[in-house]
């Protein structure tokens, strides 16, 4: 089939990229001339596992392309994908609608013949309601549809999550529209995804409702993990009791620092948003979203605690600094609180991650980036490990630390606290 994808964001590029890995003709637009152009030489605007390959791959086959034209883009395709952001408004509540609305219109120009309108970016419910009236202004109903296809794409698993999908779910009541849509997943759902056909506005909600119970369980196992400190509990045997009955499952009930990305933060504010203007009671996910933005504090004072309320020119090393592991990306990583308070009260902050410096850091009082674990650590009277990359699970510290009365903060509990005994070195992690 041919496809377009509006938009070479995380979600856009990934899609297109599988798509057209799976044999179909895909060509990605975005107004960004320099994206494109890097795309063309395979210089990929994000950092994803696997993803350079692929683009490589499917570019050299001539399946896959890269354009600003969006006019002649979508007169050549069948099926239009919008794949644009939907951030946060800046007064924090709701989400900003506004790039999608601009490529409603738009394609209101440059529709002729039928064409299948695919939101694929996370959006509060009615907005398909909302695209579709945009562009009927101009164009006759008979000649496009309007479909929400929500994404579960993990950043790091992004490639592995689009090829082998737990589900995919199809809003839209058109018929024609489904079957059509059927047969472009159809490679996905013979490897065992499950085929959901919905309303346009039940898989819109779909979208929201998952990513708000995921970040409510996160928020539930950091909460458990407070307690376990205080009564002397390991958290991860709370976490694998729990998690064996299947009712629950032990997927993110991992105890660690706040969720951060693209998703969790922004989709629990939009989702709560809609509950507030259709008067709806969400008092659950309010207050997953207070506990998680007083994760930080909380985080922030057992640091101080470490260093016993001490942190003037105290040296602090940051293992990670992205919200997770093999993603580069810092949207609402708790770094960026923990950071900032800790260089107010005077400390010097060294941080290493394996997709370099950040820009959130740049103009930050006694903050550097160092090249390497050992250049980072070396000197510290903390090491914070922070992110779960692979890089940092097997470090030898007693040979790279030059201090013999370091301490260890361990966020992600990915050392055993047996082992740091034996080694004699002060380790400190979450809920154990």
């Amino acid at each position: 089939m041919k496809l377009c994808m509006i938009g070479t964001g995380y979600v856009g590029l990934v899609s297109g990229v599988c798509f057209s890995d799976l044999g179909n003709e895909v060509v990605c637009v975005d107004r960004d001339e320099k994206k494109i152009n890097d795309l063309k030489n395979s210089i990929i605007p994000i950092y994803e596992p696997g993803l350079e390959e692929l683009v490589k791959k499917n570019y050299k086959s001539g399946r896959l392309s890269f354009t600003t034209d969006l006019s002649s883009a979508v007169k050549n395709s069948k099926i239009i994908f919008i794949c644009v952001g939907t951030p946060t408004k800046k007064n924090g509540i709701g989400a900003n609608l506004s790039q999608i609305f601009n490529v409603s219109k738009e394609l209101s120009k440059y529709i002729k013949t039928f064409k299948i309108v695919i939101n694929k970016s996370t959006v509060p419910v009615s907005t398909g309601d909302k695209v579709e009236k945009i562009i009927s202004k101009k164009i006759k109903k008979n000649l496009f549809t309007v479909v929400s296809n929500p994404e579960f794409l993990r950043e790091g698993d992004a490639i592995r999550d689009f090829i082998y999908p737990d589900r995919v779910i199809i809003g839209t009541q058109n018929k024609k529209t489904n079957k059509i849509l059927r047969q472009l997943y159809s490679p996905l759902i013979s490897k065992g995804a499950k085929y959901l056909n919905t309303s346009r506005r039940a898989a819109e909600l779909i979208k929201y409702a998952s990513n708000a119970f995921l970040a409510t369980k996160i928020t539930y196992i950091n909460e458990i993990a407070n307690m376990c400190e205080k009564l002397d509990i390991n958290v991860e045997d709370v976490s694998i009791g729990m998690g064996l009955d299947k009712r629950i499952g032990g997927r993110f009930l991992r105890a660690g620092p706040a969720y951060g990305g693209s998703c969790f933060p922004k989709d629990t504010r939009a989702i709560l948003n809609t509950a507030n203007q259709i008067k709806s009671n969400l008092s659950l996910i309010k207050s997953v979203i207070k506990s998680n933005e007083n994760r930080s504090k909380i985080l922030t004072k057992k640091i101080f605690d470490i260093l016993n309320n001490n942190l003037k020119n105290k040296k602090i090393s940051f293992l990670g600094v992205t919200f997770k592991a093999n993603t580069d990306d810092m949207r609402e990583s708790s770094s960026i609180k923990l950071i900032p308070a800790l260089s107010r009260k005077g400390a010097i902050i060294s941080y290493y991650d394996p997709t370099g410096e950040k820009k959130e850091f740049k103009k930050i009082k006694n903050v550097q980036f160092k090249p390497s674990i050992k250049s980072t650590c070396e000197n510290s009277d903390l090491v914070i490990v922070h992110t779960e990359w692979n890089d940092f699970k097997s470090i030898d510290f007693k040979k790279i630390m030059k201090k013999n009365n370091f301490k260890l903060f361990d966020m992600r509990n990915i050392y055993s606290v047996e082992k740091m005994k034996k080694d004699k070195i002060k380790y400190f992690s979450i809920g154990r």
